[in-house]
């Protein structure tokens, strides 16, 4: 039950649109925004996956040295040593390295649709042993104190949520890691609820449980504490294996509205929704049983990586969402949700 109405232009963004941001390397992906509005205009803050220009029978990709240098290793194709099954993980003599580097980069629109390239706001890029790897996925919170950002920090280390607060877009204020491994998909409410801060986070339990929606509350955005889990995934379903937050989550008058993405053991990912308690947002009213928002469009079923629909940042106007999304982990599209009929959809037993 796919409920989105997608926009005619999507792809709105793919990577032959932009230019590298790394010298001598290539955009390989473009992957789900952020999402704000900021002097009049739309804007996403793209997650941008580059990869050196490959040669032939080698495979060769990107990493921060301890210096904070970026550093190329490259294999051979025929090194038995290699797994290369995974075209976003290598694998070698034991260790694990991403296969492209991602940065945080800044598009702005005037009509949500078009976007264009901001030179005068930088990219954000990773920094420090813990960032080796890259950032990812950012989310966006637009609150009364600025704009807090919440990402992937990954390294050959762990992968765990940093923290970033701005308010002009060019200078940054970094927390370091909040949510220690294994961590990620973490989206900040807007508001507090009493005197708390809250997000959603995601944990990683594989041996004990699995990859679930839990909750945290902080008195200041940077000390998290109160865990609770609020979503699992559910045998049998589309969101069986993996479930995760996405953007901000939206107040309605029935509760918080949440859109969440799951995965099955095809690694089909799909979107669903949660609808949590206004005052005591660990407590589920309802939940999605059928997606919402399915793989079903060409470019969202054929890419880097297909069948994927991945969500981290919409805007919110009344009743509709405009919901910025990454497809088959490649391209950038944009569709139009209603919170009535997403809300209407829950009440289906």
């Amino acid at each position: 039950m796919d409920i989105t109405k997608r926009c005619g232009q999507n792809p709105l963004l793919s990577p032959k649109d932009l230019k590298a941001g790394i010298e001598g390397m290539e955009i390989t992906c473009l992957l789900n925004p952020g999402v704000f509005r900021y002097q009049g205009k739309v804007w996403l803050l793209l997650r941008v996956a580059e990869r050196p220009i490959q040669k032939e029978g080698v495979i060769s990709f990107p990493i921060y040295n301890k210096e904070g240098k970026i550093e190329v290793l490259s294999f051979s194709k025929d090194d038995p040593d290699l797994d290369a099954s995974d075209p976003r993980v290598i694998g070698y003599k034991g260790k694990n390295y991403l296969t492209t580097m991602s940065y945080l980069r800044l598009v702005s629109s005037t009509d949500g649709i078009h976007f264009k390239d901001e030179p005068e706001f930088p990219p954000i890029f990773g920094e420090g042993e813990l960032e080796a790897f890259g950032i990812e996925d950012c989310r966006v919170a637009t609150t009364p104190e600025g704009f807090y950002l919440t990402f992937t920090e990954v390294s050959s280390v762990a992968v765990g949520v940093g923290l970033i607060h701005t308010n002009n877009w060019k200078h940054y204020t970094r927390y370091g890691m909040i949510f220690p491994p294994h961590n990620k998909d973490c989206a900040l409410f807007e508001e507090r609820i009493g005197d708390k801060y809250y997000a959603f986070h995601r944990p990683s339990s594989p041996e004990l449980g699995g990859n679930y929606i839990w909750l945290a509350e902080s008195p200041d955005r940077l000390h998290w504490g109160n865990h609770k889990c609020v979503a699992t995934t559910r045998e049998g379903k589309w969101d069986s294996v993996r479930v995760g937050a996405g953007a901000a989550p939206i107040k309605t008058e029935r509760g918080w509205l949440e859109i969440y993405h799951g995965a099955d053991r095809n690694h089909r990912y799909c979107l669903g929704a949660l609808l949590l308690d206004l005052n005591n947002p660990s407590e589920v009213l309802a939940r999605s049983e059928e997606p919402i928002m399915e793989p079903i469009a060409p470019y969202e079923q054929t890419g880097f990586f297909g069948n994927v629909v991945f969500t981290n940042g919409h805007l919110v106007d009344g009743d509709k969402i405009t919901m910025y999304y990454g497809a088959s982990d490649e391209v950038i599209c944009r569709a139009e949700l209603s919170v009535a009929e997403i809300l209407n959809t829950l009440n289906e037993p």
